[in-house]
């Protein structure tokens, strides 16, 4: 029973057929001016146009990337970079950046580069007991001025909504640039980048049945960004290099697809995530769920096991065939204790005992009953 759809997805049929033509016959450089070269552009042109459409954006906002992290560094650090630059006619703004408590590390591990390298000053977000962010605690720090602040559209651990649109219009209101980590609500919630008027955007691919290392990075048309790679000026030059067209296809398929499935399978998904959490509540009575109830991401649940560490939990249910997860995916050998749910208030003996189940597809009764059944096994045999 695989229930660890937010740290990856299966690679969709459709994704698959979108990219074969780009790995055979039609394998040119998109830029390239004869005939495969043209196809290729061709391609790259309607894929870039499918995803915008899907994002609400314009076409010459979406810049290709290899997924959320690049992304995330892409648009911090390239964004930060211009807002503080000297020489030009851009007001220097100061050298602080906004980060909230529950961003990804790929969000937060910039911010801190930029404090390393460059001397900026990183500013936490606070968040409440349900992880939103605290949106007066976000008033009072853009009043004090930023160049950058950065914003999940969902929370990977415990998959909270957060309200975006009015936390952008905080940071607007006191003139500072906004980066959205939508790369948990893209494919899963509907995303609008121009409803929301962000003013950059990351997500990834293999959260909605892309191939891994396919992603996109929105960027606000006429933002001051400075590049971080150097090249030959592919994607508007701030992602120089040879364009991966059968990536970039797929990428655009799967958000298409998953775009159009989200009005029939939500209502369904999220259903079956309450039915799971009711199992999982009642069968771990010490159980508690982490997130807001109400406003989470459709086929995500969170609990904390008072008693159990994480890893040793994780490691049991996959033996007895339920596999996921304690948060975050990207922490590569490492089960460290969820930030998100410390920055919450909970106490770092219960986040040790962090569980999460996620998916793309409602889980029938009998896969619910059956973590309910294996997480009691579990729990049982570690003395609960």
């Amino acid at each position: 029973m695989y229930g660890d759809h937010a740290a990856g997805s299966p690679v969709r049929a459709d994704a698959i057929d979108a990219m074969l033509p780009f790995m055979t016959e039609a394998f040119g450089n998109p830029s390239s001016v004869h005939s495969h070269g043209m196809m290729a552009r061709r391609a790259l042109d309607a894929a870039r146009s499918s995803l915008a459409v899907n994002l609400g954006a314009d076409p010459d906002e979406v810049v290709f990337t290899s997924g959320g992290t690049e992304s995330n560094n892409l648009a911090i650090k390239g964004i930060a970079l211009a807002a503080t630059a000297t020489g030009d006619s851009t007001p220097q703004r100061p050298r602080r950046v906004l980060v909230s408590a529950c961003d990804h590390p790929a969000v937060r591990e910039s911010a801190r580069w930029l404090s390393r390298w460059f001397g900026f000053e990183v500013l936490t977000i606070p968040v409440d007991p349900q992880a939103h962010i605290d949106l007066t605690a976000l008033r009072g720090m853009a009043a004090s001025g930023a160049c950058l602040a950065c914003l999940p559209w969902a929370n990977s651990e415990v998959g909270t909504i957060e309200p975006v649109a009015e936390a952008i219009r905080i940071c607007h209101t006191a003139g500072i640039p906004v980066h959205i980590d939508a790369v948990q609500a893209a494919g899963t919630i509907p995303v609008n980048f121009h409803a929301v008027e962000a003013d950059s955007l990351s997500i990834s691919g293999h959260k909605f049945g892309a191939p891994r290392s396919t992603g996109a990075w929105l960027v606000r048309r006429g933002l001051p960004v400075e590049p971080l790679l150097s090249g030959g000026g592919q994607e508007n030059g701030l992602r120089p290099g040879t364009e991966n067209v059968a990536g970039c296809a797929a990428l655009a398929v799967s958000l298409d697809d998953a775009t159009t499935e989200m009005r029939s399978i939500n209502p369904p998904l999220a259903a079956a995530r309450d039915s799971l959490i009711d199992a999982v509540l009642a069968s771990i009575p010490r159980a508690r769920l982490t997130g807001d109830p109400l406003h989470r991401l459709p086929g995500h649940a969170s609990f904390v096991v008072p008693g159990i560490e994480a890893e040793a939990l994780l490691v049991d249910l996959d033996v007895r065939g339920v596999e996921c997860s304690s948060g975050t995916a990207c922490a590569v050998g490492r089960h460290d204790i969820p930030p998100t749910l410390l920055a919450m208030g909970i106490s770092q003996d219960d986040a040790r005992g962090a569980l999460r189940l996620s998916f793309r597809r409602p889980p029938r009764n009998s896969d619910i009953a059956l973590i309910a059944r294996c997480l009691t096994e579990s729990c049982t045999s570690f003395g609960l």
